[in-house]
């Protein structure tokens, strides 16, 4: 059996912490693991306010790709807004990425700004959808930013309402303020053909999502051209907690697939 190297990155607000569920279960099928914390996520050190721009918030992703031997290749695996985390580590090492899985992720395109994806996401959420989760002005006054802290209200509706109730404890407990850098992915360039363009997208649909809603995951797949789309069945935002099993042999099949040997 081939050995991969999966590098799990997780979704806004949250860390490494998210996929306690999904990583024993690939370890256990004997490949590597690496789940890490971006910054300010997790058991990172730094603070939401410290953190300037999406690059710095990526800066963990991409130090591991940058210490990767000559011939290492992982497959990078995105949540939610993790999907464009993983965009600007392809864009910077696409020769390190055999394929990104964007699971319930927001996949961007190569044909707009990197922002392009989160504002028609913004643009088409009905009156109300965010609920009690916080935004809140941290930039400075030259280079605006908005934090963004879910509330206990929007974890358990829309992102966890699937999920066994001890997960989502886990996540009002863990989560930290973060952003979605919308004012610094409006003005940064757009991600390249030759880089992010270049890797191999699937995408692992959520189809009980309440998140990123079903038909928005499909509007991203048509727009970002996947190559590949499965699908869960049963699975809320949080598909590594409410059906970590089935997650689990969804990435076997993708890394049996399009890792090659």
């Amino acid at each position: 059996m081939k050995h991969h190297h999966f590098v799990l990155v997780h979704g806004a607000c949250h860390g490494a912490w998210s996929w306690y569920k999904l990583k024993h279960r690939l370890e256990s099928a004997g490949h590597r693991v690496t789940a890490l914390d971006l910054a300010a996520s997790g058991t990172n050190t730094k603070s939401i306010h410290n953190v300037q721009t999406f690059r710095e918030y990526t800066e963990p992703l991409l130090e591991l790709l940058a210490s990767l031997g000559a011939q290492e290749r992982v497959i990078l695996v995105g949540h939610s807004l993790g999907g464009l985390n993983l965009a600007l580590a392809a864009d910077r090492f696409p020769k390190k990425i055999s394929v990104t899985v964007f699971l319930a992720a927001f996949m961007p395109d190569t044909a707009h700004r990197p922002s392009y994806v989160i504002d028609e996401y913004c643009a088409r959420a009905p009156e109300g959808a965010w609920l009690d989760t916080q935004f809140a002005p941290i930039g400075q006054r030259d280079k605006p930013l908005t934090s963004m802290f879910f509330g206990p209200d929007f974890l358990s509706s829309k992102l966890y309402q699937l999920s066994p109730v001890e997960d989502l404890e886990l996540g009002k407990i863990l989560t930290r303020p973060g952003s979605l850098f919308i004012e610094d992915l409006s003005t940064a360039s757009n991600f390249t053909r030759e880089g992010y363009g270049s890797t191999m997208r699937v995408y692992v649909v959520c189809r009980q999502d309440l998140g990123i809603p079903l038909e928005f995951q499909q509007w991203m797949i048509t727009n970002g051209g996947a190559h590949h789309v499965l699908e869960l069945d049963g699975a809320d935002h949080m598909a590594m907690l409410s059906k970590p099993q089935e997650l689990c042999d969804c990435l076997l099949e993708i890394g049996a697939t399009y890792a090659p040997a």
